[in-house]
């Protein structure tokens, strides 16, 4: 049978500063800190995620803040544009919202469903979008309670230099459905109801820069070990090139590189959040690989202090 993912994982993206992007998804978009670890292979440099109360696939975005870090461009071999899924009737709230934290936005349209797009504080490009499926979230903070938050991804605006190479990947490889094409975009649907509907542009796009304000990898769903390590044979078998299996701690990866030049890993749901530390806490403390805790006291004297504040913009501050 073949793999069918049921959508994003996660998307991981570099920025330069700490605490701003933490006042941005904490405090403008109301999500859960739900991890504050460190980049595995580069430990002074922290590795943050945010997501829903319970840090549930399909709602987290993580981030690499390096400060004075190059600033990459948003381009071709990229994922452009990290789209998240708000509940219907919540459109108004959040042009409110965005306005009052001085975030310019514009309208747009696709596929008949009524977008706004913004950049965060670090230069990620993000859209919000009102859609039915999904879990509503439980987290409210901020501002921001449940009837309005963001529910966790509505899907992706992919970047390709091939698009129909790529168009192919997800398909034959993932288990996506085309579902609809306009104006030099490709829509396809994963089997989930949330991080599930990837579009694909094909036209009037710049090469990408990797750099701080751009997307590293975006993942896949798999909903366990056994489908993973399947998965990573096929794609093996089909000249890919996948990375072995690789544990994250709070999931295991894999990653490759789709011939449009976006890295994709695919990311099983299991083990969670909560592996290292009480769901009731997450993110609070400072969580560390084994194999780090005996250089924890010179790790945290080399990361920048950061907070989760209730914030309320620079102005106002």
């Amino acid at each position: 049978m073949m793999f069918r993912t049921s959508g994003i994982h996660h998307v991981t993206a570099f920025v330069d500063d700490a605490q701003k992007n933490v006042d941005f998804y904490a405090g403008v978009l109301a999500l859960r800190m739900v991890k504050k670890t460190i980049n595995f292979d580069a430990p002074d440099v922290y590795h943050l995620y945010y997501g829903n109360e319970d840090g549930a696939p399909g709602t987290i975005i993580t981030f690499f803040p390096q400060q004075n870090a190059r600033r990459g461009v948003i381009g071709a071999g990229q994922t452009g544009v990290t789209v998240y899924a708000i509940p219907v009737g919540s459109l108004p709230f959040w042009k409110e919202r965005l306005t009052s934290f001085d975030i310019p936005f514009e309208n747009k349209t696709r596929f008949g469903e009524q977008y706004i797009r913004f950049f965060d504080k670090g230069g990620l490009l993000l859209e919000l979008v009102e859609r039915d499926g999904g879990q509503p979230s439980q987290w409210a903070f901020n501002g921001v309670q449940s009837e309005h938050a963001i529910k966790g991804f509505g899907g992706a605006v992919l970047f390709s230099h091939v698009p129909d190479k790529t168009t192919d990947v997800l398909t034959t490889m993932l288990g996506l459905e085309k579902v609809g094409e306009e104006d030099g975009i490709i829509r396809l649907q994963a089997s989930g109801d949330i991080g599930q509907l990837i579009d694909i542009q094909s036209t009037g796009i710049q090469r990408g820069i990797g750099g701080a304000g751009t997307v590293h990898h975006i993942a896949w769903r798999a909903k366990d070990y056994v489908e993973h390590e399947q998965m990573q044979q096929e794609l093996q078998k089909a000249g890919y090139h996948p990375t072995q299996v690789i544990d994250r701690q709070y999931f295991n990866a894999v990653y490759f590189r789709e011939p449009g030049g976006i890295l994709f890993e695919l990311a099983t749901d299991p083990p969670g959040f909560a592996r290292d530390e009480p769901q009731e806490s997450m993110g609070q403390k400072l969580m560390l690989p084994e194999w780090y805790e005996p250089q924890r006291e010179q790790i945290e004297q080399l990361l920048p202090p950061i907070q989760v504040r209730e914030w309320k913009g620079e102005s106002k501050s």
